[in-house]
C-alpha cells in the first residue's frame, strides 16, 4: 500500500512537521501528568488515610470521574478560559497551556483514584507498625508514597496513556492550530478527513508505539515491584 510506505518514509526520514507534532504532543501530555500528579498523589493519600464526613462520596466521585467524558472536560475548560469566563483575562484559550490544563483535569481523577487504592491497601499492612512508632500523618503519607512508588509510577503512566490518546479535549481548548496547538490525535483526525493518509498513518504508527511503550514500562515496573515486595 502506497500510503503505508510513504508513512514509514516520513518517520524514517525524520520529517520535521511530523516530529514537531509528536514533540508538542509529548510536551503537553507530560506536563499535564506532572501538574495532575502534584495534586492527585497527596489527594489520593489523604482520602486513603483520613476518615471524615463525605469520604465515601469523594471516593465514588473519584472512581466515577476516571471515565469522565473528555468533551465535557474540554467544554468546562473552554468556558473557564473564554473571554467571558472567569479566567478569560489571561488569554490562555487556544494555547498549549490550555491543553495542559484540560488534560491535567482529565487525568487527575485517574491518578488520585489509583493512588487512593494503592495507599489504602498498603495502609492495612503498615498500620500497626506506623501507629506503634508514633509516626504522624505527614510521615505516614511520605512512608506509604515511597514504599508504593513503583505502583504509583504505573498510575502516572496510566494517566499519561489517557492524555496522549486524547483528541476531544485538546481539540476544543487548543483549536488545532497548525504549528501551535496541533497534536498527534487532532492531526490524525484532520488529515484523515482531508485524505492526507500518509501523515495520519505516520502519526498513528508513532502513537501506537508510544502506547505500547507505556504499557511495557508499566508491566516492567509491576514486575519490579513484585520482586521487591
Amino acid at each position: 500500500m502506497v500510503e503505508t510506505s510513504t508513512a514509514w518514509h516520513l518517520i524514517a526520514s525524520g520529517d520535521a512537521t511530523l516530529f514537531a507534532i509528536v514533540g508538542l504532543s509529548l510536551l503537553v501530555s507530560l506536563s499535564a501528568v506532572a501538574v495532575a500528579a502534584i495534586i492527585a498523589l497527596p489527594l489520593g493519600a489523604m482520602v486513603a488515610l483520613t476518615s471524615f464526613p463525605g469520604r465515601t462520596t469523594i471516593v465514588v466521585v473519584l472512581n466515577g470521574f476516571m471515565g469522565l467524558p473528555p468533551v465535557v472536560v474540554g467544554l468546562t475548560v473552554y468556558l473557564l478560559l473564554s473571554r467571558s469566563g472567569p479566567l478569560g483575562q489571561f488569554g490562555l484559550l487556544f494555547t498549549p497551556t490550555a491543553m495542559v490544563i484540560a488534560q491535567a483535569l482529565l487525568v487527575l481523577p485517574i491518578i488520585a483514584s489509583l493512588t487512593r487504592q494503592t495507599i489504602e491497601q498498603l495502609w492495612l499492612e503498615y498500620r500497626e507498625e506506623l501507629t506503634a512508632m508514633g509516626i504522624g500523618w505527614t510521615g505516614r503519607v511520605a512512608t506509604l508514597l515511597w514504599d508504593s512508588r513503583f505502583n504509583l509510577v504505573t498510575a502516572l503512566l496510566a494517566g499519561f496513556g489517557r492524555a496522549a490518546a486524547e483528541v476531544g479535549t485538546v481539540m476544543i481548548v487548543g483549536g488545532n492550530i497548525d504549528g501551535f496547538t496541533r497534536t498527534m490525535t487532532t492531526t490524525i483526525a484532520l488529515e484523515t478527513s482531508k485524505g492526507n493518509l500518509p501523515l495520519a498513518m505516520g502519526l498513528g504508527i508513532i502513537l501506537i508505539f508510544i502506547i505500547l511503550l507505556i504499557n511495557a514500562a508499566a508491566w516492567c515496573i509491576r514486575l519490579r515491584a513484585e520482586g521487591t515486595s
